[in-house]
């Protein structure tokens, strides 16, 4: 009997045991499969940033070029410096004094069949609500309501300080929203999941509502009416994607037009003011600061509160004023900048970079402004009362001051901003946290700075806060802490790169103002993929967009790999593979460790370059049919190929016209020292219009492009000048900086 007990605790024992054994094995396992998916998770978030960080690098280099042409250009008649200021200014609309009047949108018919949401004026919260769901169910809103709702949103912006405030005191709680990225149901699932917004529940949406996303005019729409219906309640802050010249790179000016063909630029033009005039931070019961970017060791918010925003119309560009009919004085020893598409001229080089916190571009023309802009948005220093948000200031009551005409436009203007106050702006609205302690410029993106947790302590002790809470990165749970949990980051587009990429949060603060942080998927099926499935579904398309990438470096990478092949065996080392890449693509990428997902064939440790750069372009061939050399080329330039045209297109008709071609083209051959008379440059115009229809539209301009690079003789690419000038005969190699 005893005996048998014994036995069976025995077997209980070893059984308990073996369990246990089990039990340590499955978490061992489970660990190391969790820790493989996390480090393939970060490697493809590390790839979609790099990509898009070099997007913006990129867009900054373009404007930073044509800025220069601008600034070293001299007009030889007053039609040709109004074109400048309209094609690469901020004055990219004429002044109209039709479109000034209030009344210009009353003059456009809502035709009987109009079956989308109506507007009328004072809005209700019932007007609001119509709108999300007219807009959840696809509908488009009318461009005589579209404008009629810019006015009135203009002319609630400008009775607002820069510096906003929202009290807990008159709210149970402020809700607080990242970058949407035209995103709408991002922005509906918000509301869905916390709640439409009403005296109880206050709204701060943190800039970048628009670009990248296909519903921005939508998201536009109902958070400017929103805020005329709650304005103080609901409440908006510049990001760095509220700026005409980003919208013509990542999507906005191309969606508007596309949505309103007809109003389009009338929106547009307005759009440029009513983003101009959005308030820069806010500030939650003087404790918690709230803005798009970032701050930086020259950070003064008492200056952010006294500035004119209103005249910082683009941060890609600071308005100086100069003598009319004179260039900018050109600095001893200043380089030309050169992009990828003219040739490299002897002894040019990239344009120097001025200031610490920002490598954007800063000079050019002033553009006048109407005298009913007159009046300073704000005249209070940031310590002054705290008001409840959204409130006008003390002494502005309905309509904003009008400044009396004068014979001097320029006269009527406040004072331009000074660099130092551009700057200020530039650095809230670009920069990012980092882990070490300083503050460094943000070459990443290419402008703003990065600030460490010594940048950020020193902003809190001297303006008694408790912490910051910024947006601009994509973050993969939505939300991140840094700097002792002094810096929140919050962005609400969730699957920003890829379904699956990443969750989007917001942020409430109640009286106690302690973050209490809710994440969410706005795309169902995100819900039904187990996490391995997320993770190679997003992996699959960031080494996609990566492959893609490669291959538009096809030939600077051939080049590089034979410097690496000094026998000429056609064989180079994995090692030299991944720093070759690096030294092509500067992405800063873990390349050993991407290896086995790029490199598919290698013999002992070695890789056939020419056979791997084949294989790259035959994976895009397979989805385009066009000769891989110009496909490679299309690949690169496109995006930039684009904003070029859009930039020339300065009416936004979505053609260039012969003028608009003209006056470009003098600016290139007046920086390249070329000759050419006006007939030359109908002829080349002409040669491009394909179909004979009097102008040039997109596809022409690329296909002109294409068939530029079609000409150059077959064989090794890197003999090839990529080029956009069909004049240029020297053969020589471009920057492609």
């Amino acid at each position: 009997m005893g005996s048998g007990t014994s036995t069976q605790h025995h077997f209980a024992f070893q059984n308990a045991e073996n369990a246990f054994r089990a039990a340590a094995l499955i978490q061992r396992w489970y660990r190391r499969y969790m820790a493989r998916l996390e480090m393939r998770r970060h490697c493809t978030w590390r790839i979609f940033q790099s990509i898009e960080y070099a997007g913006q690098q990129d867009q900054v280099k373009l404007h930073d070029f044509f800025s220069y042409l601008v600034d070293h250009f001299t007009p030889s008649s007053n039609h040709e410096r109004d074109f400048l200021n309209r094609m690469f200014t901020e004055e990219r609309f004429p002044q109209d004094a039709e479109m000034e009047k209030p009344s210009d949108y009353e003059s456009i018919e809502v035709p009987d069949n109009y079956t989308g949401p109506h507007l009328s004026f004072p809005l209700l919260p019932d007007h609001a609500t119509a709108l999300v769901e007219a807009f959840r169910l696809k509908q488009q809103l009318h461009a005589r309501y579209v404008l009629n709702l810019l006015h009135e949103t203009r002319k609630h912006l400008v009775q607002l300080p820069n510096i906003n405030r929202v009290s807990t005191r008159y709210s149970e709680e402020v809700t607080v929203c990242g970058d949407l990225h035209g995103q709408l149901d991002d922005l509906i699932f918000i509301f869905y999941k916390n709640g439409l917004p009403s005296p109880e529940r206050a709204y701060v949406f943190n800039g970048d509502f628009v670009d990248r996303g296909k519903d921005s005019v939508e998201i536009l729409m109902v958070l400017f009416a929103f805020m005329l219906v709650y304005p103080k309640e609901f409440h908006l802050n510049r990001g760095n994607h509220e700026d005409y010249m980003v919208n013509l790179r990542y999507g906005f000016t191309k969606e508007v037009m596309h949505k309103y063909k007809t109003h389009g630029k009338k929106i547009l033009k307005i759009l440029q003011d009513v983003f101009c005039w959005l308030p820069l931070a806010t500030l939650v019961d003087e404790k918690v600061l709230i803005l798009h970017g970032g701050v930086s060791d020259m950070t003064d918010l008492e200056l952010l509160a006294k500035l004119d925003r209103h005249k910082i119309v683009s941060t890609l560009r600071r308005k100086t004023r100069k003598e009319k009919g004179k260039p900018a004085p050109k600095k001893a020893g200043a380089a030309r900048p050169t992009p990828w598409f003219l040739p490299l001229r002897a002894g040019s080089g990239g344009a120097p970079r001025a200031g610490r916190s920002s490598s954007l571009p800063c000079g050019g023309p002033a553009a006048p402004d109407p005298a009913r802009r007159a009046r300073r948005s704000v005249d209070l220093a940031l310590p002054g009362c705290p008001q409840q948000g959204g409130s006008a200031p003390s002494g502005a009551q309905g309509e904003p001051e009008r400044a009396a005409p004068e014979a001097d436009p320029e006269a009527r203007e406040p004072p331009e901003p000074t660099r130092e106050e551009w700057k200020q702006v530039v650095d809230i609205l670009w920069s990012d946290p980092m882990a070490q302690d300083g503050c460094k410029a943000n070459t990443v993106r290419g402008g703003g700075c990065y600030f460490g947790p010594n940048v950020t302590e020193q902003l809190l002790q001297k303006y008694n806060l408790q912490f910051l809470i910024r947006s601009h990165e994509c973050k993969p749970e939505g939300y991140e802490f840094c700097h002792s949990r002094k810096v929140l980051t919050i962005f609400s587009a969730s699957n920003y790169y890829e379904v699956g990429s990443n969750r989007g949060a917001y942020v409430k603060l109640g009286p106690a103002l302690s973050p209490h942080i809710v994440q969410y998927q706005a795309n169902k099926a995100t819900h039904m993929l187990t996490m391995r499935q997320r993770i190679s579904r997003v992996e699959e398309s960031a080494l996609r967009s990566l492959r893609e990438k490669l291959f538009a470096h096809s030939s600077d990478l051939l080049g590089e790999f034979k410097k690496h092949d000094t026998d000429k065996t056609g064989f180079i080392s994995l090692s030299d593979w991944a720093e070759a890449v690096e030294s092509v693509l500067r992405l800063g990428l873990p390349w050993r460790m991407l290896r086995p997902q790029l490199v598919s064939s290698s013999t002992d440790s070695m890789l056939e370059y020419k056979s791997w750069l084949k294989d790259l372009a035959k994976e895009q061939r397979s989805r385009e049919n066009i000769q891989s050399s110009l496909l490679e080329t299309l690949y690169r330039n496109r995006s930039n190929l684009e904003t070029i045209f859009r930039i020339i297109d300065s009416d936004h008709s979505g053609f260039i016209s012969l003028d608009e071609f003209r006056q470009t083209w003098k600016l290139f051959s007046s920086h390249m020292n070329i000759d050419i008379t006006d007939d030359c440059i109908c002829d080349l115009a002409r040669s491009i219009d394909f179909n004979k229809d009097g102008h040039i539209d997109i596809n022409e301009f690329l296909e002109a492009f294409r068939l530029v690079e079609q000409s150059c003789p077959e064989g090794d690419a890197s003999d090839c000048p990529q080029t956009t000038d069909p004049e240029d005969g020297d053969g020589s190699k471009p920057s492609t900086q």
